[in-house]
Parts: structure tokens; C-alpha cells; sequence
């Protein structure tokens, strides 16, 4: 079985991740870290070498999923190839930094993957406001993240909700995160557990 986190920068996606796999005993899988070869170029000059970068990508996403599909096993991954596309590749696009070509052979490649995995058994959407986002990033204080725009956040977060709401075909349990401490209030992750064993198991109908 493969469950994907999905969700903002701040929302909790890898805490939950961690906190799901040792409750159930499934694998959690991160992205990977491996060097990219792009990343130098890229930020020297993001027109020019956008494409390039998010095809990279891509293609380390599509390894991932080819992966988890072979495995006997149950894995847990945050963030799955489907935000890649369609919320952080598509704000690239909206930010003019890939044209509309690049992005039209972009796409067609992506759902030509599409032909060879599915979608995972279940994606789990962590639904953070802006404010709850950046709450939680100052929290854990990593220096990188102080400076991202809340425009930037706000952008986000639009495009994670037509993903979600529009364009996304597997099947989605929506966890509204702001109202929530899950990593410290145990009801909190209970209610969360809750959920996914309805939607997975048939337990505790409504």
C-alpha cells in the first residue's frame, strides 16, 4: 500500500509522516537528497535553467513512485510526485520562470508516466492557513525558511487547493491542521488516526 502527505511548507507533512509510520509500522520514505546537478546553474540564472532543473526532478519523483510500486510492503512518502507537478512546477510556470512550451512538453511527459503508476491507495492533505504556516516555520527555526514571502506561502497554498479540490483523480482525506498540535496533544493524533482507519479499514463508521 502506498500513502502519500501531502501539504504546504510548515503544515507538518514530514512530523506526521514520522508519527504515522511508527504508529502503523510503515516505511516512511523522504526525498531523496542526492546531489543535483542543476541546482548551481539554476540559481545563477532561474529562466534559463528552470526546465532542466524541474525535469530533474521529475524524474527522481518518477524513480520514487517506480520504487514504492515494487515494494511488498506498506510506504509511507512525503510529498509525492503529484504536488511536484502540480503545485510547485505549475507556481514556476505562474511566476514566468518556465514558458509555456517548456511547460506544455513538461506536462505531456508527466502523464505519460502516468500510463505506467497509479495513484496512491491514499494522499492525506494537511490543510494549513498562512498564519498556521508560519508559525510552525518559525518554530523550528531552519535560517533558509525566516525569508519566504508570505505572498510565496499564499501562492501555495491557492495552488494546493485546486490540486487537491480539481485536478487530483486518487483518494483524498482532507486534515484541517490549524486547530491541531498532533505531535503534542495525543487526541489530536488519535482524531487523525481515527480518520485514516475509516477511510482505510471501514472502522468506526460515522
Amino acid at each position: 500500500m502506498h500513502i502519500a502527505v501531502a501539504g504546504n511548507i510548515g503544515s507538518g507533512k514530514t512530523t506526521l509522516t514520522n508519527m504515522l509510520a511508527h504508529h502503523y509500522g510503515w516505511e516512511p520514505r523522504f526525498e531523496a537528497v542526492d546531489y543535483n546537478p542543476y541546482l548551481e546553474d539554476y540559481y545563477a540564472d532561474i529562466p534559463r535553467w528552470s526546465f532542466a532543473l524541474e525535469v530533474y526532478f521529475l524524474k527522481q519523483r518518477f524513480r520514487d513512485l517506480l520504487d514504492i510500486a515494487s515494494a511488498e510492503h506498506t510506504i509511507i512518502q512525503d510529498r509525492s510526485i503529484f504536488e511536484g507537478v502540480y503545485v510547485f512546477t505549475a507556481n514556476n510556470h505562474a511566476m514566468g520562470n518556465l514558458d509555456d512550451r517548456d511547460f506544455e512538453t513538461y506536462m505531456e511527459l508527466f502523464e505519460s508516466m502516468l500510463y505506467i503508476v497509479r495513484h496512491p491507495d491514499l494522499m492525506i492533505y494537511l490543510r494549513a492557513s498562512v498564519p498556521h504556516l508560519v508559525q510552525n516555520i518559525q518554530k523550528r527555526g531552519r535560517d533558509y525558511e525566516q525569508t519566504i514571502p508570505l505572498d510565496y506561502l499564499a501562492n501555495l497554498n491557492e495552488r494546493y487547493e485546486e490540486f487537491i479540490f480539481k485536478k487530483y483523480r486518487g483518494r483524498v482525506l482532507v486534515v484541517d491542521a490549524d486547530p491541531l498540535d498532533f505531535q503534542n496533544n495525543p487526541r489530536d493524533f488519535a482524531g487523525i488516526i481515527d480518520k485514516i482507519d475509516r477511510t482505510l479499514f471501514g472502522l468506526f463508521p460515522e
